[in-house]
């Protein structure tokens, strides 16, 4: 286990163990202890009831955040004809075909997002084995496999974020940046929160929502009640 540092340790001194603080008083607690030297993202993270084995508990999608995240991203389009030049109007950063594949091949991801159009995954899928153990497979759930490009090309500039179950029913999603107004950062934490609500399986048993917590970069995680966030 990697030896946690003065300023880690005296971070955490100021969370009371034990306590599930409302999400407004955590995301304040996070601003206030966070110690990193530039402007640290903040994550929510969920701890989930759910059997990701059965496919019907599998829990995957995205969402616009309402302020968006505080990070550009970089938007890659495989596309032609038409469907290229409107990824481009909405502001793609790359777009293009088998001359994209051959760079990523080479081991190239100057990117953050991959969008494609269903007529190009067969030539996306073959990028599988590269793509799918960073997290940059297109996939429709996540609206990155898509004919609508310049829709889901905005979207993502505006902030959209995806989230995913790992294999322990884990969700981490960033919500914003330390510098976000508390105000932004609850809103966003708000819906984000909303759409894991509403991604409950109907076959989950138990408690579904098992643990939730927020934290910055390097700092340590703050508990958060849920129901601050239902009413």
């Amino acid at each position: 286990m990697a030896k946690k540092s003065k300023q880690f340790l005296a971070a955490s001194e100021k969370v009371e163990k034990g306590t599930h603080y409302s999400a407004k008083d955590a995301l304040a607690l996070v601003k206030e202890i966070d110690f990193a030297k530039f402007d640290a993202t903040i994550e929510v993270a969920y701890r989930l009831g759910i059997d990701t084995r059965k496919n019907d508990q599998q829990i995957r999608g995205a969402v616009v955040l309402p302020h968006g995240t505080g990070k550009t991203q970089r938007v890659l389009v495989f596309a032609k004809g038409d469907k290229a030049k409107e990824a481009e109007a909405a502001g793609a950063d790359y777009v293009g075909e088998n001359e994209l594949a051959d760079k990523i091949q080479g081991g190239w991801f100057d990117f953050d997002v991959i969008v494609a159009t269903p007529d190009m995954m067969g030539q996306v899928g073959r990028l599988g084995r590269v793509l799918g153990p960073k997290g940059l497979m297109p996939n429709p759930k996540t609206g990155t496999v898509t004919m609508d490009v310049a829709k889901a090309v905005e979207e993502i500039k505006a902030g959209k974020v995806t989230y995913r179950a790992d294999k322990q029913g884990n969700i981490h999603v960033p919500i914003g940046k330390v510098s976000f107004d508390s105000e932004k950062l609850f809103e966003n934490f708000k819906t984000i929160h909303d759409v894991v609500q509403r991604a409950k399986p109907a076959t989950a048993k138990g408690q579904y929502i098992k643990n939730l917590s927020v934290t910055s970069t390097f700092g340590p995680g703050v508990k958060v009640d849920t129901s601050s966030l239902e009413r």
